[in-house]
């Protein structure tokens, strides 16, 4: 990998987002009006939304970058722009670290307008420092990111690269923590669960709302993080030079 040709490849994506005005609106907006939403629905039962809201800053943002990420690398390389890429020395492993670096950049913003509309127009109640949940979103985010890349690098259509939502992203929302404590599980269902790696970015969600200590939050945190490693590495091997 080639720093330049990587550091090229992200300004080239971030040049083409900044003209794509929807889906930087859907990047940007879209997981502050759901938590939005969800708070409105809500607001009638106190302590809902102060349990709820914390796992669905993990959620939303995961959701959003997973499906804008598989769709716009998809349309890179059905265009044909990664066959013209794959003839330049530009390697596989700089254009996936291009495109994580550019929408990981993307996904970072994207946490910090989301916890902020959590907390100051939501009213999200957290017990631990503000900062931590901003790092926890940006990092779930990165997660979405990073499945979106792996998960473009097998469909051959933007519809194919939906059709990945029932196989990567379904199963993580169910058996995440979200709609039942991971312990209460049938120990076949808690085993899944703990191999993936959404349950670990709601528990680091847990943490820092209940005001954890720094180290029941660091050890969910690396998991998530070294998941989204892992799908960026294997995303880059099974990148294919040629459009189908």
């Amino acid at each position: 990998m080639n720093l330049t040709r990587t550091g090229a490849t992200a300004a080239r994506v971030l040049r083409q987002l900044s003209h794509d005005h929807r889906s930087v609106a859907l990047m940007l907006l879209a997981p502050s009006l759901l938590i939005g939403l969800f708070a409105w629905l809500f607001s009638d039962q106190p302590g809902v939304f102060d349990r709820f809201g914390g796992p669905l800053l993990a959620l939303f943002p995961f959701v959003i970058m997973f499906l804008i990420t598989s769709i716009t690398t998809l349309r890179e390389r059905r265009s044909g722009t990664l066959e013209r890429l794959m003839t330049t020395p530009v390697a596989k492993a700089d254009f996936i670290v291009g495109y994580a670096l550019a929408f990981g950049l993307m996904a970072a913003v994207q946490a910090v307008v989301t916890v902020a509309f959590a907390v100051t127009v939501c009213g999200l109640e957290i017990d631990g420092p503000l900062w931590q949940l901003g790092v926890v979103a940006v990092v779930d985010a990165v997660l979405g990111t990073a499945l979106g890349l792996l998960a473009s690098a097998f469909a051959r259509t933007e519809f194919q690269a939906v059709q990945f939502m029932p196989i990567l992203v379904f199963p993580q929302i169910i058996l995440g923590g979200l709609f039942m404590p991971r312990e209460q599980m049938p120990d076949v269902l808690e085993a899944i669960s703990n191999a993936l790696p959404l349950s670990y970015a709601i528990d680091a969600v847990d943490a820092v709302t209940s005001g954890s200590a720094t180290g029941e939050l660091t050890t969910p945190l690396l998991v998530v993080a070294a998941f989204a490693v892992a799908a960026l590495a294997l995303a880059s091997l099974t990148l294919r030079r040629r459009t189908p």
